[in-house]
């Protein structure tokens, strides 16, 4: 059953923070300028609740599955971290990363070495929790600075049951992790160290968990019914497969479209029954091949590309549909994360800034797997479930892997970097556009 927004589904995610606000949709204006998409926010918990629980202190221990220890202090929530420990390159933007569903799982690392110096302000979150599992600093800024912060990161990561460590030589950390590959962590108050190294030796990869059913919505939901563009013309209807999306996609997306909000495993005959013209796939956490509700989105964008419908795909996106053409995807060394990340339009020697937040990519078909992580952790080698060929549109400057895809002969596109930019460089946003122009083009102008 397809909800309004005056009929919202709340899908209960482990922190219980995932839905939308009634009279989600306000339109004042010119489409591209003048609608917003009204959500609940990771701030609403900070401004809902009578008191904020008392965040931790004292000595705490970070512990690293290949015996690498560090001591620091806690602060947040008064639990143990764990997962896998990843870094992001950001120097702003840490509120966004922090609420990103893509992080699920994962014990987050900054490099930039000084967090919430401009606090925590209400409304600019990318969904309606926290996601990191941990969170590990340099130094983590007490007394925020800002005349719009609400909180500080300490305060909004105890009001979501997420903890920290901060002092730890987080450079120290990212070279590991750079020269070693992404490893299993935990963390806590020193004195439970023991405890903590027992507990570190029976942790499983959340890879192996599925990680998209833990952030992506329950049911679906139309978000702007009625949208028009700025001539009073219907925006063709599309749906977006959720992943774990991030709110500046949808807003994004509703800027163009009218948008039906969908959970990753609805097939693809009741997609279509939603009257849709096109269907786009979002981003996400954890192993594009876990055989959960990553695989149900990927069955359902290989009947899309099969249907001639217009798809998009953006980072786990890219990944599903890399798999529905038959390649393969593999763990990198220590993944993308961050809002810097340069990458190559092969078609026109174009360099595009981009922000990014991925531990795995699609293998080149003639390069291979490259940046590839030690454990050789990779899918097995599949079949072409649509039967277009898929070419290699964007590299990483960097690296060279695979940063983007176009389907020969179909209207298909995908795009392991984030357009949306939230964080980040808007490089990339006319991406949206040009989906928007592939949908009129391929309907020859009329829905």
């Amino acid at each position: 059953m397809l909800a309004q927004t005056d009929s919202l589904p709340m899908n209960i995610t482990p922190i219980q923070a995932a839905n939308l606000m009634s009279g989600a949709w306000s339109q004042k204006g010119d489409t591209s300028a003048g609608l917003r998409l009204q959500l609940a926010d990771a701030t609403d918990l900070l401004q809902s609740r009578n008191s904020i629980p008392q965040s931790a202190s004292g000595k705490g221990v970070l512990l690293l599955a290949d015996g690498g220890r560090f001591i620091g202090e806690l602060f947040g929530a008064q639990t143990w971290g764990e997962g896998e420990l990843v870094f992001t390159t950001g120097m702003t933007g840490y509120q966004e990363s922090l609420t990103d569903p893509s992080f699920a799982g994962q014990v987050l690392t900054f490099t930039y070495p000084l967090i919430g110096n401009y606090g925590i302000h209400a409304g600019i979150s990318e969904s309606a929790g926290i996601w990191p599992r941990g969170v590990v600093v340099r130094h983590a800024m007490k007394n925020p600075d800002h005349r719009d912060s609400i909180a500080s990161v300490s305060d909004f990561l105890s009001v979501h049951g997420v903890p920290g460590i901060e002092g730890v030589d987080t450079r120290a950390i990212t070279k590991r992790v750079r020269e070693d590959g992404c490893v299993l962590c935990v963390f806590g108050p020193i004195e439970d160290e023991n405890q903590l190294k027992a507990h570190l030796d029976q942790l499983a990869s959340p890879e192996l968990e599925d990680l998209v059913d833990q952030v992506s919505i329950d049911q679906a939901v139309i978000l702007n019914q009625g949208a028009v563009d700025g001539l009073g013309n219907a925006l063709p209807r599309i749906a977006a497969l959720d992943c774990g999306i991030k709110y500046n996609i949808l807003r994004s997306l509703c800027c163009n479209f009218e948008v039906v909000w969908c959970p990753p495993d609805l097939d693809f005959k009741t997609i279509q029954g939603y009257g849709i013209t096109a269907l786009f796939c979002s981003n996400g956490p954890g192993d594009p091949a876990h055989p959960g509700k990553a695989t149900a989105a990927k069955i359902t964008l290989a009947a899309a590309v099969r249907a001639n419908l217009p798809v998009m795909g953006i980072c786990l996106g890219h990944q599903l549909l890399g798999l529905a053409s038959g390649l393969q995807t593999y763990k990198m060394r220590y993944g993308h994360r961050g809002a810097n990340q340069p990458c190559l339009d092969l078609t026109n020697g174009k360099v595009w800034i981009t922000s990014q937040n991925h531990g795995f990519a699609v293998a080149d078909p003639e390069a291979g797997m490259l940046a590839a992580h030690p454990s050789g952790a990779c899918s097995p080698i599949g079949e072409n479930l649509h039967g277009a060929e898929a070419i290699v549109r964007f590299v990483n400057a960097n690296d060279r892997t695979v940063e983007g895809l176009d389907l020969a002969g179909r209207p298909v596109f995908t795009v392991q970097f984030h357009p949306e930019a939230c964080p980040g460089p808007h490089d990339a946003y006319p991406l949206f556009k040009r989906f928007r122009e592939m949908v009129d083009s391929h309907y020859g102008g009329g829905i």
